[in-house]
């Protein structure tokens, strides 16, 4: 049998006081894993330190997070891939864990559930906006994930190469996310300590400018992937509007035969016409993305199992 290859995956920007910690942390509760730090134009010296301190580092020079997971994810091929942010603010001791949690399933993603540890750790915007967001994409693509925006994440191999990142800031999270909801893959959680920032560092979130950009990402995945569900929505809106301005026309009508408001009239009319197109928009559209999800599924299921890759391989020789 092979052995197996784990890949430690760490997005950095600016993050020269964490960096060097986080990577030894790693090294030392995995010390057979590969980890590799992607610096994003880090203005002060996080490639260097991190090299010091024993990663792998290269460069991504299309800035933002989702750029640097699509290229990560792109370039380095793994059984088993563990992505956590250079900040120091999650628990490396707990990665052999989140290993043995994704292969015991296996799981094709285990996803780290923070529990605060400091007052510093969350800022409150922060924690109520995780708290909508998730809850916006439980309601509506599945309940099985907690903690969406958690940067700490075991992923397999036919997630990854199955995964086709299309974001390209903060928002990768929710992508990820919804990623394997859709595919409905075998999901797990790790929960442990979140702590605060090391002094020194900052964060490079904005509470409301990225909070904004992931809503309007899970509006844009709700359009793509429930089609049917945005433009029935936008269809019963219309249809409601249109009922709303025709009731007093069609009442003055039975009264005394007469259509006094011809413009309204024309308005509703339109109105409906509307919302019928937007729901045969809808369920042309439920069908492209049918055929979209099947095709992620067949790259999914293109890549075998570990344990499964193991037996094929071992049969074989």
């Amino acid at each position: 049998m092979r052995p197996l290859k784990i890949a430690v995956l760490i997005p950095c920007y600016n993050e020269e006081v964490a960096i060097g910690k986080v990577v030894r942390n790693f090294r030392e509760a995995l010390p057979e894993a590969t980890i590799y730090v992607y610096d994003n134009n880090s203005r002060d010296r996080t490639a260097s330190v991190a090299a010091q301190a024993g990663a792998i580092v290269r460069q991504e020079t299309q800035q933002g997070k989702g750029h640097v997971v699509r290229r990560m994810f792109r370039d380095i091929d793994a059984d088993y891939y563990i992505m956590v942010d250079g900040d120091d603010t999650y628990e490396a001791d707990l990665a052999p864990q989140m290993l043995r949690t994704a292969m015991s399933g296996p799981f094709d993603l285990v996803n780290y559930i923070r529990r605060e540890t400091e007052d510093a750790a969350y800022r409150g915007g922060h924690r109520f906006g995780n708290l909508m967001l998730t809850g916006v994409v439980r309601k509506i693509f599945g309940n099985r994930v907690k903690d969406m925006l958690s940067g700490y994440k075991t992923f397999s191999r036919r997630f990854v190469k199955s995964f086709p990142a299309l974001s390209a800031g903060f928002d990768i999270e929710t992508e990820l996310t919804i990623h394997a909801l859709e595919l409905s893959m075998p999901i797990s959680h790790v929960e442990g300590p979140y702590r605060g920032r090391p002094e020194g560092s900052e964060s490079k979130l904005n509470t409301y400018r990225d909070g904004w950009r992931i809503l309007k990402l899970i509006m844009k995945l709700i359009r793509h992937e429930r089609p049917l569900f945005f433009f029935g929505g936008v269809s019963v809106l219309l249809t409601l509007i249109a009922l709303v301005l025709i009731e007093p026309v069609f009442v003055t009508y039975v009264e005394t035969g007469l259509v006094p408001r011809l413009p309204t009239a024309i308005l509703s009319v339109s109105l409906v016409i509307l919302a019928s197109l937007s729901l045969m928009t809808g369920m042309i559209l439920d069908t492209v993305s049918r055929g979209r999800r099947e095709m992620r599924m067949l790259a999914y299921l293109q890549y075998l199992p570990f344990a499964a890759a193991d037996v094929v391989e071992e049969t074989a020789s």
